[in-house]
């Protein structure tokens, strides 16, 4: 079994990769800058001069840059460590959950995390989301073995890869915590205050994981380390508060995901991203606790459903309440509980239908809400497949209707295992063929720029602002623009200065060469200060300002000081001299005259 779900995934995860090109080009700047400039590396820069870092941390940038030093940089040597970190995940869940609940649970949960559709958009693509979602799978993996062993070292090692996922994401790796902390709390054996000690030691390793590279940036000297995108205040702290406050208070911005409420991880916006699954895992995860009511506090049977139940629950709770502009792949990091929750919750279901018959029809009201689930999402789109949505649904009562008359009569004979196994076959249909046939339209069509989205291009474009597509960058770096740049670069520490990191991207991209990205991704960020910009002015680090058309950015009041400097002290360079960009930018001469 293992084999064949590492099968299913690495083809999932590769087939045809190379249409996905450089996927979110903003994080591929800083992947490219990392192969040429080992600083640039270490502080995630956008360009290989690190003036400014991208606005996560870096651990996700550091293993697709040192894929490209070992691969040379490309399309494919940036996406294969996501392909990788997908196929893992799929197994450690599998692993986990067959220790958990039998071989035919964890076979259920690796093929449900394989094809939940979310999951197989992210794994084919570089943002930090499938290696923050790897190494929270792995401490699961730590914790769960700590319980089973009783092993200190392994509880802290589930700490330490918790703060890996900070230094990968920031404060969405903390969504595991509670649900960790408790399921130890409640399942280790030993005395309540070993068991509280033991989680302080866990939280050391957490603190010690998540603080280093925060302290690095905060002892190194600000004059010779990028500026920290995405903060107010230059620093890694700043930027997890400011980056994440959207988690915690719901703002006004675009709807990525639907407006705020109980019900948000099934609308329009997530549903056909991660809820494929979602009703057979919550029905799952009652049916558990309920089989393991009045077991010992320490058994694992329930440790598993606490686990994955706390899991899923805080980070529906968070998404449900988080800000208008949450994007709707972050709920990948969902995807391990919900296939996990699904498959040991469909064993649980299983048993409680067949233990007694007044419950006989739990397990198939199961199936059947979960196939007419996948036909509502089906529906969503009805120009998608036409008639999926009924064979699903007719599929999942069949199979419902089969595995009632099983449970309800008792049938034990052996000459009706036919007919179990054909309610079996029918039943896994209805649950997989909707998100399986939506794995495929991702597989089969290019999932780029900054909002990417699972699921055929109607279920993309509704999913994302815009249609989903596209990165922002604006189409000023033609090929004449640049060959002129490079040109008359005359020794120059950056090629160019630029308004936002989007409109430095493809610059980035196409030269490999240090680019100031002036007020950060979208413009709001306070660098470089006039003095600052002056300084590199003077002492001959930049010769060239693109400044833009007014359009596409909003200016931080240094921003704007500089450019007002630049278009009273900047010569014009004519459009002719390079070709005359779309967007109505004009580039400057600021250097020496």
């Amino acid at each position: 079994m293992p084999a064949a779900l590492a099968v299913l995934a690495a083809i999932l995860n590769t087939w045809d990769l190379s249409r996905n090109g450089m996927a979110n080009d903003f994080y591929a700047a800083a992947v490219k800058s990392g192969t040429v400039s080992w600083k640039a590396l270490i502080f995630a820069s956008l360009d290989p001069g690190s003036f400014i870092t991208v606005d996560k941390p870096p651990v996700a940038i550091w293993v697709q840059a040192l894929s490209g030093r070992l691969l040379g940089f490309s399309s494919w040597s940036m996406l294969l460590p996501q392909d990788l970190a997908g196929v893992v995940i799929v197994l450690v869940v599998y692993r986990l959950v067959r220790r958990w609940m039998g071989e035919a649970a964890g076979a259920c949960a690796g093929v449900f995390m394989a094809l939940t559709p979310v999951a197989v958009a992210m794994f084919r693509f570089n943002n930090p989301d499938a290696m923050l979602t790897l190494l929270l799978v792995l401490a699961a993996w730590a914790l769960w073995s700590a319980l089973e062993t009783g092993s200190i070292g392994r509880l802290v090692a589930s700490g330490a890869l918790i703060g890996l996922a900070f230094t990968t994401k920031m404060l969405e790796a903390l969504l595991v915590i509670p649900a960790f902390a408790l399921v130890y709390l409640v399942c280790e054996r030993r005395s309540l205050l070993r068991r509280l000690r033991h989680l302080l030691a866990a939280t050391a390793a957490f603190l010690a994981a998540a603080g280093w590279w925060p302290i690095l940036v905060a002892l190194w000297p600000s004059t010779t380390r990028p500026y920290v995108g995405g903060s107010k205040d230059n620093s890694a702290l700043g930027l997890a508060l400011s980056r994440n406050a959207g988690y915690v208070t719901a703002g006004h911005g675009p709807e990525y995901a639907g407006s705020p409420g109980a019900f948000r991880i099934f609308n329009a916006h997530l549903g056909d991203q991660i809820s494929w699954f979602l009703p057979l895992a919550l029905l799952g995860l009652i049916a558990g606790l309920w089989l393991a009511r009045r077991r010992p506090r320490s058994d694992l049977s329930r440790g598993g459903f606490l686990l994955w139940g706390g899991w899923a629950v805080v980070s529906l709770a968070v998404f449900s309440g988080a800000a208008d502009d949450l994007h709707p792949y972050i709920t990948v990091v969902l995807a391990p509980a919900v296939a996990a929750l699904a498959g040991g919750g469909a064993v649980a279901l299983w048993r409680l239908s067949s233990a007694r018959r007044r419950l006989c029809w739990v397990l198939p009201a199961g199936i059947v809400g979960s196939a007419a689930w996948s036909a509502v999402l089906l529906q969503r789109d009805p120009g998608y497949l036409p008639g999926l949505s009924l064979v699903v649904l007719g599929s999942g009562c069949l199979g419902a209707l089969l595995l009632l008359v099983l449970f309800a009569a008792r049938y034990r004979h052996s000459s009706l295992g036919w007919l179990r196994k054909l309610a079996i076959v029918l039943s896994a249909a209805a649950l997989l063929a909707g998100p399986f046939a939506y794995c495929l339209s991702t597989v089969s069509r290019s999932v780029t720029g900054n909002f990417a989205a699972a699921g055929p291009e109607i279920a993309a474009a509704r999913s994302t602002p815009g249609g989903g597509g596209g990165s922002g960058k604006d189409d000023t770096s033609s090929q004449a623009l640049i060959a002129y740049l490079e040109q008359h670069r005359a020794g120059a520490t950056y090629l160019v200065a630029v308004e936002t990191t989007p409109t430095a991207v493809p610059f980035i991209l196409a030269t490999g060469q240090p680019v100031i990205a002036m007020g950060g991704f979208r413009g709001s960020d306070p660098v470089p200060t006039l003095s600052q910009f002056k300084s590199i002015v003077s002492a001959g680090g930049l010769h060239y300002v693109l400044v833009s058309g007014g359009q596409g950015s909003i200016r931080s009041q240094a921003m704007t000081e500089v450019i007002q400097w630049v278009v009273s002290n900047g010569i014009v360079v004519r459009p002719s001299e390079y070709g005359s960009p779309r967007d109505r930018s004009t580039l400057y001469y600021v250097g020496p005259t």
